[in-house]
């Protein structure tokens, strides 16, 4: 049977078993599944409906809308949903209503979070900024921050969750630095009278390799996808599974001779009579331009080179004489086990992470969802049922 045009294959039995792995190598700490970016690139709803039939008691979405998503379609409140990014314009009622987790990083947003409260409290996790800039109260700002907090809370309007940070992770030194500037900042938050119940400081690299930054919980992203954040560390290295593996069918072959010039521009010239294989995905779904030359991509268990531009829909591979025909599954990055270059594999030839490409994977590549793990809520979601 052909293949289809160009899908994304999601391995839901890979990401349970990262789960699992990463659960155990946690345990006693919990694990915020990070589901940032549609889960990766993955799909938000169904990964979240996995993490959830496996037992995950936290989520982390970025935005309050991909959060109600998941409430929409039965993720309950007993499965904590994190979020800590927030449009200026954003009413904060169908959030609090809905018991979504806000982290909040200044003493106006934590004011409008307050102004939306009708009945119950808001969950509020105070962000601190140890050094990265991106997020959170700096050094200064922070006992502002927790003195708002604090008359929020006595209030009835909030109840303060957690305070968190987000590690650099530029060298050894400095996220211990960042740590130990985050622990004087919960320090000072106790002795302005705020019992702080919960921290969470590392996110997949830190939570791996630094055992004393997990505090009460560590949000897991890459890793939970088989991607690992450490520099030479392969998925396999650590017992992980790549989860997605994106594939095309050859759409057209045509043999050409000696000297041809291919695609755009000619940067690539055929050096003998030669097939080209035409491959379906182009920059639009994700492949980026300076693919040439560094990604090759395996049909039939042999790996072929780019030839050429990568196009908006479609790249030429130069195939030689081998009988590749229209319909050939064409495996453009995976597990490895079709001799196929992994997804970190890419990164590396392209100077970038592994999180970067498949995030970069576009909505018009299908997502098929595979695996025993395609059951229960899941399945239910799949069938529209949900």
């Amino acid at each position: 049977m052909n293949a289809p045009l160009r899908r994304a294959e999601i391995d839901l039995d890979a990401y349970r078993a990262n789960l699992d792995l990463v659960r155990e190598w946690m345990d006693p700490v919990e694990v915020m599944a990070i589901m940032k970016a549609d889960a990766y690139g993955h799909g938000l709803e169904p990964i979240a409906l996995a993490a959830v039939d496996a037992g995950i008691r936290w989520i982390g979405v970025l935005t309050v809308p991909a959060a109600l998503r998941l409430r929409s379609i039965g993720v309950g409140e007993d499965v904590h949903l994190f979020t800590w990014q927030h449009d200026p314009a954003l009413d904060f009622r169908d959030a609090i209503d809905s018991a979504v987790d806000l982290g909040v990083s200044n003493v106006a947003e934590l004011q409008r979070v307050a102004d939306a409260v009708d009945q119950r409290p808001a969950r509020v996790h105070l962000g601190f900024d140890s050094g990265l800039h991106r997020d959170g109260a700096t050094p200064e700002a922070w006992p502002s921050l927790v003195s708002a907090a604090l008359d929020a809370q006595r209030a009835g309007r909030i109840e303060v969750v957690a305070a968190y940070t987000h590690l650099a992770e530029a060298s050894d030194d400095d996220d211990a630095a960042a740590v130990a500037l985050f622990d004087a900042a919960v320090e000072q938050a106790d002795d302005l009278g705020l019992d702080v119940p919960m921290e969470h400081v590392a996110a997949s690299l830190a939570g791996l390799e630094r055992k004393e930054f997990r505090k009460d919980m560590v949000r897991m992203g890459a890793n939970l996808f088989g991607i690992p954040g450490a520099d030479g560390v392969s998925a396999a290295d650590l017992g992980l599974e790549p989860v997605m593996t994106l594939t095309a069918s050859v759409a057209k072959t045509k043999r050409v001779p000696v000297d041809t010039g291919v695609s755009y521009d000619y940067t690539y010239r055929t050096t003998r009579e030669t097939t080209l294989a035409l491959v379906p995905v182009g920059y639009a779904d994700g492949v980026p331009r300076l693919a040439q030359g560094r990604i090759e991509v395996a049909i039939g268990g042999t790996r072929y080179p780019i030839a050429g531009r990568v196009a908006m829909d479609q790249f030429l591979v130069d195939v030689g004489d081998d009988d590749v025909q229209v319909g050939d599954t064409v495996v453009l990055f995976g597990t490895g086990e079709r001799d196929e270059l992994t997804v970190l594999e890419w990164g590396e030839a392209l100077g970038t992470i592994g999180e970067e490409i498949v995030c970069r994977i576009g909505s018009r590549v299908p997502r098929e969802y595979q695996g025993h793990r395609v059951e229960g809520h899941v399945a239910e979601y799949l069938r529209g049922e949900r």
